[in-house]
C-alpha cells in the first residue's frame, strides 16, 4: 500500500508538469505576430499620401513644363509657382492633389504590398526564403510591383495629369474629368500614354526598389544593425529615387505629352512619334529631359519620405501585433 502511494506521488509532478506546460506553448503560438497583406496595403497607402502631399506644388509645376514647349529653368519654375500663388491663392498649388491622392494611395498600397509578395515568391523560387534576394530577383520584384500598380491605377493618373494642366473652369472635380473625357474623346483616351508608362515603370520601379533594398542590406552588413535610423532611410530612399527617376525620365515626358494632348492641341499618338516631335522641336536635352533638375529635388524627397514612412509604419504595426493589439480568429 505504501509502495503504491509513493509510486502515485512520484508520478504526480510529471503529470502536473505536462499539464502546466501546455498553455504557455499554445499561448506562444497565438501571440506570434502575423503581418498581413492588409497591413502592407495600409502602410503603402499612408506612405504614398504623405510623400505626394509634401511635394505636390513642385509636382504640379513640373507637369506644366513637361506638357508645354516652354524652356525650363529654376527661375521660370519659381515664377510659375509665384504667379499661381498670386493669381489663385495658396491652395491652388495643390490643385489636382485630390486626384493625386485618389491615384497614389491605391498605387502605393498595391506597389508596396505586391513588392512584399513578389519578394516572398521570388525568395522561395530562388531558394532565398526569409533572406535578402540576389541582385536580379531584387530588381525583378520592384519592376513587377511597379507594373502591377501602374496597370491597375492608370486612368487615375490620366485624370490627375489633366487636372494639373487645366483651369478649374474646365474640370471641376475628378468625376467631371472622367465623364467629359469619355463623352468628348472616348473611353480609350483614359489609357492614352499607357505603353510609355509601363515601359518607364519597369526600369524606374526596378531600379528604385533594387537601390533601396541594396543600400539597406549593405548598411546591415557594415553596422550590424538590423534596422537603419529614419534619417538613414531617407538618404537611402533619396538615392534610390534619384537614380530610378533619371533612368526613366524621357518616357515620363512622353507619357505626360500623350495624356494631355486633348487639352493642349497637340496630336501625340505614338511613343516614337512623340519622342521624335519633341526632339525636333525642342531638342533632346531641353525637350526629353525638361524639368529633370526639378525632379532631382522633388523625386528623392518623395521617394525618401515614401520608403521611410512605409518602413516606420510597417515596424509600428508589427510591434502592435507583437503586443497583442490585433487579434485574429
Amino acid at each position: 500500500m505504501a509502495h503504491r502511494v509513493h509510486d502515485h506521488q512520484s508520478r504526480l509532478p510529471v503529470a502536473q508538469a505536462t499539464v502546466l506546460a501546455l498553455p504557455p506553448s499554445s499561448q506562444a503560438k497565438d501571440l506570434r505576430p502575423r503581418f498581413t497583406a492588409l497591413d502592407s496595403l495600409l502602410c503603402g497607402a499612408f506612405a504614398g499620401a504623405v510623400a505626394k502631399t509634401v511635394i505636390a506644388p513642385l509636382d504640379r509645376t513640373k507637369i506644366i513644363f513637361q506638357v508645354s514647349s516652354k524652356r525650363f529653368s529654376a527661375k521660370e519654375a519659381f515664377r510659375v509657382l509665384y504667379c499661381t500663388f498670386m493669381k489663385d491663392g495658396l491652395l491652388s498649388l495643390w490643385r489636382g492633389n485630390s486626384a493625386t491622392m485618389v491615384r497614389v494611395m491605391p498605387y502605393a498600397a498595391i506597389q508596396f504590398s505586391s513588392h512584399e509578395q513578389y519578394k516572398t515568391l521570388l525568395g522561395g523560387y530562388y531558394g532565398y526564403q526569409g533572406k535578402a534576394l540576389p541582385p536580379f530577383p531584387r530588381f525583378l520584384a520592384g519592376s513587377l510591383a511597379g507594373t502591377s500598380a501602374a496597370m491597375l491605377t492608370y486612368p487615375l493618373d490620366m485624370v490627375r495629369a489633366r487636372m494639373a494642366v487645366t483651369a478649374r473652369e474646365m474640370y471641376s472635380n475628378i468625376m467631371h474629368v472622367f465623364v467629359r473625357i469619355s463623352q468628348e474623346e472616348g473611353v480609350k483616351t483614359l489609357y492614352r500614354g499607357f505603353t510609355p508608362t509601363i515601359l518607364g515603370v519597369i526600369p524606374y520601379a526596378g531600379i528604385t526598389f533594387f537601390t533601396y533594398e541594396t543600400l539597406k542590406k549593405l548598411h546591415t552588413e557594415k553596422t550590424k544593425r538590423s534596422q537603419p535610423y529614419p534619417h538613414e532611410r531617407l538618404a537611402f530612399g533619396a538615392c534610390a529615387g534619384l537614380i530610378g527617376q533619371s533612368a526613366a525620365y524621357p518616357l515620363d515626358i512622353v507619357r505626360r505629352r500623350m495624356q494631355t494632348a486633348g487639352v493642349t492641341g497637340s496630336s501625340y499618338s505614338t511613343i516614337l512619334g512623340t519622342m521624335r516631335a519633341i526632339a525636333t522641336q525642342e531638342g533632346v536635352i531641353r525637350g526629353l529631359y525638361k524639368g529633370l533638375s526639378m525632379n532631382w529635388v522633388k523625386g528623392p524627397v518623395a521617394v525618401g519620405i515614401s520608403f521611410t514612412t512605409f518602413d516606420i509604419a510597417n515596424n509600428l504595426l508589427l510591434k502592435l501585433h507583437q503586443m497583442g493589439y490585433f487579434t485574429q480568429s
